[in-house]
Order: structure tokens, then C-alpha cells, then sequence
């Protein structure tokens, strides 16, 4: 493994849309994810289903499909472009950071800048509402970034966004047992609900409903709901 690399001074952060050359990164993010949340077990993601999915010909405008966003760090001043959603300045001087994963993450824009998180959303609707939403799949820093507000950037520039495009809400989960980011997701002013569950049909449960979505289907019992 290379040497660390030590941050120190100033050092600026970018937000900023992602693309295809961000993949590799992208799946190693959410792999790192994974482990962190004690889910390798699910992790199924290759770099063409990403590149696919995330990343189609012709691609949507953002924020109205799948967008995944990506969190650089720069030593130097980042100039704003057509893909920055937001940024921020860090000051690093009195406690340099030591990033021993910076080699393995160099950004693919150039410039001596380092990946160090990402963000995966897309539109939802609420009936309720009658206004569509954005739904938060994954927001995540790599451990020597964190506690430095960049969450905090990342999902703000996310709910300023849905909030600048007429959106009714930003929603998300979180694991029952993180209590640091239930509390920073509190702080933030959003709501934890506790008595929702989420309900999942995935693989097999969801393989054998293939060829009831078209045609006609026998009605076994008109007064049961199944």
C-alpha cells in the first residue's frame, strides 16, 4: 500500500456531477459502503450494470433520473464549472489529515485531485404531496474525510436542489443501529420516522412475478386481497 498522503492548509472541495470515467471509483465507494454497513452479502454491483444504469446513451438531464454525484478534494482553488453543484473550503491547518487511500482514489479529471465520496439519487412522487421528490440511495465519505461537514455539504447541495426545482421532499433510510448519522441527519432537520418499515422484493421473490405484468390474469377470489 502507498504512503499516505497528508492534506494540510487549505483544501477545497467539490461537488460535482459524475460520468463514466467515475465508475471504478463509484464501485469502490459503494463496496466500502457495504462494508461498513455489514452488507457485503448484497453487494452484486460490476462496473457495466453501473456504467449502464447510471450512465446511459442518451443520458438524462440530472436530478431527473438516476444522478450519482461525486466529492473531490483538491489542494488548490477548484474553478466552478458546468458539472460543480456545490463546494467548500476546508482549513486544515491546525490538524493536517493523512489520507492512506489517496493513491487509490486519484480523481479522473486530473489536477492532483482525490475522490472522497458520492452521492446516488433519484426522482420518487408523493401522492400526498402531488409534488415528485428525490430519493437519497446512498450518501458516503470515505473514514479519513469524515466529520469535516462534508455530508453535510453533500446532502444540502442535494436538498437544495429538489427544494430550487419545485420538489416537496428529500428522503432517505438509515440503518436503526447508526446512531451518529441518525443524529446528523436530526440536526440537519429532517425526520426519523420509526414506525415505517421498508418492504423489498428482490432475486427469486422477485423472479417468479416474471409475466404478470401484461395480459390478463383468473381471478381466484374477487373478495380476498392477496
Amino acid at each position: 500500500m502507498a504512503a499516505p498522503t497528508t492534506f494540510s492548509g487549505e483544501v477545497w472541495a467539490e461537488l460535482r456531477l459524475a460520468d463514466a470515467r467515475d465508475v471504478p471509483h463509484i464501485y469502490s465507494l459503494i463496496h466500502q459502503m457495504a462494508e461498513f454497513e455489514l452488507l457485503t452479502d448484497l453487494f452484486a454491483a460490476t462496473h457495466e450494470l453501473l456504467t449502464s444504469t447510471l450512465f446511459p446513451t442518451p443520458q438524462p438531464a440530472p436530478f431527473t433520473s438516476f444522478t450519482a454525484l461525486i466529492l473531490d478534494l483538491s489542494p488548490s482553488p477548484v474553478p466552478a464549472s458546468a458539472d460543480t453543484v456545490s463546494s467548500l473550503r476546508l482549513d486544515l491547518a491546525a490538524s493536517p489529515l493523512a489520507d492512506p487511500e489517496a493513491a487509490a482514489f486519484p480523481s479522473p479529471r486530473g489536477g492532483g485531485h482525490v475522490t472522497a465520496g458520492f452521492v446516488i439519487c433519484f426522482p420518487n412522487y408523493s401522492t400526498f404531496l402531488a409534488k415528485p421528490g428525490l430519493y437519497v440511495e446512498d450518501i458516503f465519505v470515505r473514514a479519513p474525510w469524515r466529520r469535516h461537514g462534508l455530508g453535510r455539504m453533500m446532502l444540502s447541495a442535494v436538498a437544495g436542489r429538489a427544494a430550487e426545482i419545485g420538489m416537496g421532499r428529500v428522503e432517505w433510510c438509515v440503518l436503526d443501529w447508526n446512531q451518529n448519522a441518525i443524529d446528523f441527519y436530526e440536526q440537519m432537520g429532517a425526520e426519523v420516522f420509526t414506525k415505517w418499515r421498508i418492504c423489498r422484493l428482490t432475486g427469486p421473490a422477485l423472479d417468479k412475478y416474471k409475466g404478470t405484468g401484461s395480459g390478463s390474469q383468473e381471478v381466484k377470489d374477487a373478495g380476498k386481497a392477496e
